[in-house]
């Protein structure tokens, strides 16, 4: 009964066309991605609690105040954070509601309802930090949080392009297909392996903590060599899908969206390299995040292009054929 009065409601608005169901797509992207930017901005900031509790800022207020305890810049930082979270919110109940009027296929209202869906679990998840006073592990998931929804994003847009009445159709071989996925899971590891060079480095994301390498009680530099072999695993296995790709004549589109996820995968390498001989600047903690959403993004592309959905062809009766 609830969804039904949904479907009237929604029923009332403009149909939104095709161009405008991306545009709003490539906005959950961007906010996807931006929130998970803006976090490592908190960071680095050592702002994590600068609103000190869950979901008010300060007990008995949602809005921060003006105590000597905790740095008006602090405040300001992670309760920006906070409110970018009805950006990510609108994006998201934007793209449910362009999808349901234009009563796309199934696949689509699926896809489009978890970003409402897992912005609900981010949120949860924030809260969960802040209430473990950032407990390392905590951290680490709310980012990996983050790119699954960046992954989860990217995917709905591609769906949102392809047409409701068409079929499936494989664009490359099962085994590089799997090879793609096999890609996804090394980038998985890169990504895991970072978050725990952030538990143990620096920028935790509270200056309250003198040692943070004891946050984890491993020595950052093994862990950087760790995050530095999955990365290495993943470009090999980027490579080895490239030239399989090649010699089986890949379409362009497939081929196009590999160089990109190697451009990318190539500057996040030489982000890191600057970033461990120069004793890990603020600034490109930041930059390093949004290349770890722009690697995701590209991956999950890629794989979305191995296995896209097209029109079907029209069988033209034999006896119609031979009359022309």
């Amino acid at each position: 009964m609830l969804y039904r009065g949904f479907l009237s409601l929604v029923d009332r608005l403009p149909l939104p066309t095709l161009r405008v169901q991306r545009w709003i797509a490539i906005a959950v992207i961007l906010s996807q991605a931006g929130i998970s930017v803006t976090g490592a901005v908190v960071r680095v900031t050592a702002s994590g609690l600068g609103c000190p509790t869950w979901p008010q800022c300060f007990p008995g207020s949602f809005t921060p105040v003006g105590v000597s305890e905790v740095p008006v810049v602090h405040q300001a930082v992670e309760f920006g954070n906070r409110m970018l979270t009805f950006a990510v919110v609108l994006c998201a109940a934007l793209i449910v509601l362009a999808v349901t009027r234009a009563r796309r296929r199934r696949e689509v209202l699926v896809f489009a309802w978890l970003m409402p869906g897992g912005t609900v679990v981010q949120a949860v998840l924030g809260g969960l930090t802040v209430r473990t006073g950032l407990l390392w592990w905590t951290v680490s998931v709310h980012l990996l949080a983050s790119m699954v929804m960046v992954w989860l994003a990217v995917l709905l847009y591609v769906k949102i392009g392809e047409p409701d009445g068409g079929v499936p159709t494989v664009q490359v071989p099962a085994p590089l297909r799997w090879l793609t996925g096999l890609c996804g899971v090394a980038l998985t590891g890169v990504l895991i392996a970072g978050t725990l060079v952030t538990g143990a480095g620096p920028h935790a994301g509270d200056k309250s903590i003198d040692n943070p390498v004891a946050r984890l009680e491993v020595e950052i530099v093994t862990l950087v060599h760790l995050h530095a072999q999955f990365l290495v695993g993943y470009l090999a296995l980027l490579v080895g899908l490239g030239f399989g790709l090649y010699a089986v004549g890949a379409s362009a589109a497939v081929k196009q969206r590999l160089h990109v996820v190697l451009a990318l995968v190539v500057a996040q390498a030489l982000v890191g390299v600057v970033q461990y001989f120069t004793d890990v600047p603020a600034v490109l903690v930041a930059v390093h995040v949004g290349g770890a959403a722009a690697c995701t993004a590209a991956t999950a592309a890629l794989w979305a292009s191995c296995r896209t959905r097209e029109v079907a062809p029209v069988a033209v009766p034999r006896g119609a054929a031979a009359a022309h």
